[in-house]
């Protein structure tokens, strides 16, 4: 599935994704395969606390790669609920499924009316396309 953005997925222009679960209470925050790819191997994730309220926008962590090093923002409000420790150990699942078992952080979602404002995965790919024109 790498590369294949899930339909009910919404992005930001940072490439961070939201994926709502749990009747549009919780939902999961990662990177995309496009962000995924331009890194390149990631070699370490930091992620935030749990229990710590991020706002939209917000830094929740950063990336690194055998290329470059990112800061991380939040694509919406919300109070950390759990993070991919995962990624502690195997930070390369954010390469090889990132929108899988390379999901970053959990959240409760504080204005889920913020997700309307997000892109759909065809705005996003055609963001991408006119970014790269």
């Amino acid at each position: 599935m790498k590369g294949l953005i899930p339909e009910e997925a919404r992005l930001i222009e940072t490439h961070e994704y939201v994926l709502v679960f749990d009747e549009e209470d919780r939902a999961r925050v990662g990177i995309s395969h496009y962000a995924a790819e331009a890194l390149g191997d990631v070699v370490y994730v930091e992620l935030p606390e749990i229990g710590q309220t991020l706002a939209k926008g917000d830094s929740l962590g950063s990336i690194e790669s055998v290329k470059a090093a990112s800061d991380l923002y939040m694509p919406v409000s919300g109070e950390v609920v759990a993070v991919n420790s995962q990624l502690e150990d195997e930070p390369n699942l954010v390469n090889d499924d990132c929108y899988g078992d390379g999901w970053m952080l959990e959240i409760k979602l504080d204005r889920a009316e913020e997700i309307q404002a997000l892109m759909t995965p065809e705005q996003y790919m055609k963001f991408l396309e006119e970014s790269q024109a």
